[in-house]
This record gives structure tokens, C-alpha cells and sequence, in this order.
């Protein structure tokens, strides 16, 4: 059987206006609706760009490699990027092309990620191994990691240098995550680590690629990488929690699918930390959600505990670390030039906690 792709989800129409005001430029400045406009025209180009570089004349590595960008996005690391380059000279085509790269170069890691996580779902459809299988998802992501690695090519050493490097911590950070922590490390420290190398570098590699991109100022990379890496950390936490979300809340998934399949998160973290100090109900619900992983819970069962576990202290204590690594991040800011570029990257870090899928 043939597989259905997934419907485009390419419009880039207000997504920088949504980052920028919270959803609304009703009472926004002359100056903020002209930004705006520029991040939507700009995420626009980058569209338009990744739909030609994801075109391939073998059929199945077309459909394959095209998969999960049409399954829609959010475009988070482009977006950073087409800010900081406003402290340059703007969105220019060098721009626009390092935006492609982080763009193919994190989709290549979402075939990989889903295969070695073994996850059903991806963006609200079947994640491509499920559609096709380990080897071709696995040849997919391979297939986006050269494609980008062909256009950084063209982009200079410094930029190819800063790409592998970027690509070195992604490895290493997976590798990290799946070993697990030393005897002895502590767990939340190690995850927290793993979560800057496998999210932070590359959204910190887009805040840098948007300065150097643009011609923008040397003495600014320093903050911007600060910034994009614990911005990165935030992402990543705040989806944690999401994993726990209703069915309802527009996740494209069931709630608790990482807790099912055994993937680390910081609440499951947390909750392990409360059950080794004595924590009773804690350990119980441990226990709820271990025989829910190892299948040994019926769905309403293991719905139950998801539930409960949302509900539970640890969850909320996810999210304050989110908000607190995003107020870390912006405080990275200090020193840079104040203005329209470092107001919307305090509210881009506050969009980051806020959103719910």
C-alpha cells in the first residue's frame, strides 16, 4: 500500500508576528509590525527554499525525505536566526540559506531520534519508520544530513567548521542519552546536560549563523549562542510536559507516549528523585507508571497514572525549571544592544514556556 504523505503545512503567514506579540499585533509599534512582516517574508523564503532542496528524483527518497516537513513545524530555529541577523544587516540570501541548513539538519535528527526511540507519531502522523522502516528512515535522515551538508558547502569554512561542530555535540548528546549517566552522576544534571548538547547546539548554532550570516557584530556571538542553548534546554523541558498533556491539547499524540516507551524526561526524573529520598506515593506511582511501560497495565490504567503524574508536583516543578532556564537565557542578553531585536528575543523566550504543543 502506498502511503498518504502528510498534508503541507508550509504556510509561514504570521508565525513571526505569533513569536514576536504572543499571537496579536494589534497594539504593536510601526517599527514591531515592520519586523514582523520581515520574520513572515523571510520564514516564507526558507519554505520556499527547504521545498526545493527536499526534492530528490528517486521516488521513494522523495516522498521519504519530504515526509515530516510536510507534517508541519514550528520553525523555532529559523526564526531565531532571522532575528539575530537583525543586528546585522538583515534577512539576506546567506541568511536564508544557514536557515535551511539548521532546518534539514534538525529534521534529519527527528527520522533518527524515532527510530532509536521507536516512537509511533511524529507531528500528528505515523513517524516515518512505521510507514517505511528503520533502514529507509534511517537512510532519510542520512539523505538531509548530506543535503545540508552539500549547502553549507557553499557558505564558507568558518560556517562548514561550526556545522560539524554542532553535529559532533548532536552525536555526542544522543550517545550520552542512551548510555545513560556514570556510576555515581547525578541523573538530573546528566539530562540536563544531555538536553544542551541533543537541542541546545543547534538552536545556539542558529543564533550564531544569524549574526555571522549577516555581517552583524563579532562582540554579540558570545550572548547569542548563551542564549539560544539554554533557550534549547527550555524547549526541550516544556516538552516534557506536553508528553503528559490531554488528548485534546493538539499534540498529534497519546499523553504519556515517552513515559511508555521508556524515553528519559525531567518529571519522571524528579519523581525518581522524591521515591529514592522516602517518598511513598511517589514510589507508588512509580510503580503505576513502570508496569504501564513494561505493558503490564491495561490503557485506562496507565491513563490513570499519566494523569496522575500531570497532576503531580514534579510536573509543576518541570515547568519551573523551563521558566527559570528561560529567564537564565535572557539574561544572557545583558550587555547587548538595547532595542526592537533584544525585545523580541525576551518575548520569543517567553513564548518558548508558554506554548502547549
Amino acid at each position: 500500500m502506498t502511503p498518504t504523505t502528510p498534508t503541507a503545512s508550509t504556510d509561514a503567514a504570521g508565525r513571526g508576528a505569533a513569536f514576536l506579540t504572543g499571537g496579536s499585533l494589534l497594539f504593536a509599534s510601526k517599527e514591531e509590525k515592520a519586523l514582523a512582516k520581515a520574520l513572515d517574508e523571510g520564514l516564507e523564503q526558507i519554505e520556499q527554499g527547504l521545498e526545493r532542496e527536499l526534492k530528490f528524483s528517486e521516488d521513494i527518497a522523495d516522498a521519504v525525505a519530504r515526509y515530516l516537513f510536510s507534517a508541519g513545524g514550528k520553525r523555532v530555529r529559523p526564526l531565531l536566526m532571522l532575528l539575530t541577523a537583525q543586528w546585522g544587516e538583515g534577512i539576506n540570501d546567506r541568511v536564508i540559506r544557514a536557515a535551511q541548513v539548521i532546518e534539514l539538519t534538525h529534521l534529519a535528527t527527528l527520522y533518527h531520534d524515532d527510530v532509536m526511540d521507536e516512537a509511533a507519531q511524529r507531528r500528528g502522523v505515523p513517524a516515518a519508520q512505521t510507514v517505511w522502516g528503520n533502514s529507509v528512515a534511517i537512510l532519510a535522515g542520512d539523505l538531509l544530513f548530506a543535503r545540508a551538508g552539500s549547502l553549507v558547502g557553499s557558505m564558507g569554512q568558518q560556517a562548514i567548521t561550526l556545522q560539524a561542530a554542532t553535529f559532533e555535540r548532536l552525536c555526542v548528546g544522543q550517545m550520552r542519552e542512551t548510555v545513560g549517566p556514570k556510576p555515581g552522576q547525578d541523573p538530573i544534571a546528566h539530562y540536563l546536560n544531555v538536553l544542551s548538547d541533543k537541542t541546545g547546539s543547534l538552536i545556539a548554532l542558529a543564533s550564531e549563523f544569524g549574526i555571522r550570516m549577516s555581517g552583524g557584530p563579532e562582540n554579540l556571538v558570545p550572548q547569542a549562542r548563551k542564549f539560544g542553548e539554554k533557550i534549547g534546554v527550555a524547549f526541550q523541558l516544556v516538552d516534557d510536559v506536553i508528553d503528559l498533556a490531554d488528548r485534546d491539547s493538539g499534540t498529534g499524540k497519546p499523553p504519556g507516549t515517552d513515559v511508555r516507551r521508556g524515553v528519559t524526561t525531567l518529571p519522571m526524573l524528579y519523581l525518581q528523585e522524591l521515591a529514592d529520598g522516602g517518598d511513598e506515593a511517589a514510589l507508588a506511582l512509580l510503580s503505576k507508571l513502570d508496569r504501564g511501560t513494561l505493558g503490564n497495565a491495561t490503557e485506562a490504567e496507565f491513563q490513570d497514572s499519566i494523569t496522575e503524574l500531570r497532576q503531580h508536583e514534579v510536573t509543576a516543578r518541570t515547568m519551573d525549571t523551563a521558566r527559570a532556564m528561560a529567564d537564565e537565557a535572557i539574561a544572557e542578553l545583558d550587555g547587548v544592544p538595547e532595542g526592537i531585536v533584544k525585545d523580541a528575543l525576551t518575548r520569543f523566550a517567553h513564548q518558548v514556556v508558554k506554548r502547549s504543543y
